[in-house]
């Protein structure tokens, strides 16, 4: 029999593909890549994969990975789709494909099977980092398939059809929503969310922050030191990429910091609302942009800010594995090396406040910048610098003068 690997949840819809895809005559190999999913039983859906008849059934964990050489080079652009998304659900996706693929070249499968609907983002990110890998992989995206949405047009035959083949999935009231979790933030999409008017905010059951407004009274101060433009310690302690965002999720989360609503574009072309929160990664995305303010020389950062817009695009869409992003990574590395220090924060009911910055590579001179007198600035040489910028205006206000 041919063999594939598929990105498995254990949720309705995985657990329905992996029962499909053995009727189609497909021996499976199931993998639950970690990324730090809250409140799931890792090893039960292991047991479950097992029971219902995988060939082979692991877990990966990337949390760590996903972490330093994903989520922190997409801050360190200070890259947010469309100006306020994090693309917490985008980084994660390409890393996805990766660790899935270094097991389909173990198990020697020739398939790659996903869950993906075929609406939306996530069977471009997967289908683009999986073939940029291993450019001869066989993409099976059922959902893509008409056989298969015969079947299955709605979730009562998925269940009838888990019932019959005696798979277990819960029984539960849907949400009003669907949600992807990971270590970086939570997304809430679908359901009653898609009425881009109602208030989204009312009906989440939020898991990684509270409400400003049952925040605590009382601002909290965190420290977060960065080298190179990586964040590297929280109050003055050591930590992994991984600990650095759990900790920050933590106190962020806390004090009801990184929710953001948008109607976004998605890249198949239709517009989609989702609510999203990232408490850490909004909290470092804030301190890492100061410390830049402090360390790096101004074109640079103008170059880097006009280029950001699309590395963010390029994540959202899933081009991750390509010489661009290369290229654009390699560049990052270079421009981040003088960005270190530490940042202190001050977090308040959802807001961030900036309660001091320093940096041995600091550019920020008191002496030329005070209003006072002293300093090595001498105000005369403004006299020829706006004299010469000002010759184009003075020659075309003579020819052509301006009314006004």
């Amino acid at each position: 029999m041919a063999s594939c690997v598929l990105a498995y949840s254990g949720g309705l819809d995985t657990s329905v593909i992996l029962g499909w895809l053995q009727d189609e005559g497909w021996d499976v190999h199931c993998v639950y890549v970690d990324l730090g999913q809250p409140g799931e039983d890792r090893d039960a859906m292991i047991k479950k994969a097992n029971d219902c008849g995988a060939a082979s059934a692991r877990i990966v964990d990337v949390q760590e990975e996903l972490c330093r050489d994903y989520a922190f080079p997409v801050m360190q652009w200070q890259a947010k789709y469309e100006g306020i998304y994090l693309l917490g659900t985008s980084i994660a996706r390409p890393l996805i494909s990766k660790a899935i693929l270094e097991v389909a070249r173990e198990v020697g499968a020739e398939a790659y099977a996903h869950g993906a609907t075929g609406k939306g983002n996530d069977q471009c990110r997967f289908q683009l980092a999986a073939e940029a890998l291993e450019p001869e992989i066989k993409i099976i995206a059922p959902w893509r398939i008409k056989k298969f949405r015969d079947l299955f047009p709605g979730r009562t035959e998925m269940i009838e059809y888990c019932e019959a083949k005696n798979i277990p999935v819960k029984a539960s009231k849907s949400k009003p929503y669907s949600s992807d979790e990971n270590c970086l933030h939570i997304s809430y999409e679908a359901g009653d969310l898609e009425d881009p008017n109602m208030n989204g905010v009312s009906i989440i059951d939020f898991g990684m922050t509270v409400s400003p407004q049952d925040a605590p009274d009382k601002t909290e101060e965190v420290t977060i030191g960065f080298e190179a433009g990586i964040p590297v310690s929280v109050n003055g302690k050591k930590l992994s990429a991984l600990e650095v965002v759990k900790t920050m999720n933590e106190i962020a989360g806390r004090n009801g910091v990184g929710r953001i609503d948008i109607v976004e574009n998605r890249f198949v072309g239709m517009k989609s609302r989702g609510v999203y929160e990232a408490p850490g990664m909004t909290a470092l995305y804030a301190a890492h942009l100061q410390l830049e303010q402090l360390t790096l020389d101004r074109d640079l950062v103008h170059l880097r800010d006009r280029i950001a817009p699309e590395v963010a695009e390029m994540v959202y869409y899933g081009f991750w594995f390509v010489p661009k992003m290369d290229a654009l990574m390699a560049f990052i590395k270079e421009a981040q090396k003088p960005v270190t220090g530490e940042v202190k924060l001050g977090l308040y009911k959802g807001n961030i406040e900036i309660h001091g910055r320093t940096s041995p590579n600091s550019l920020y001179d008191a002496a030329i910048a005070s209003m006072e007198g002293g300093g090595s600035y001498d105000q005369t040489d403004a006299e020829g610098f706006l004299r010469l910028h000002g010759l184009p205006s003075r020659v075309m206000g003579k020819v052509r003068p301006r009314k006004y």
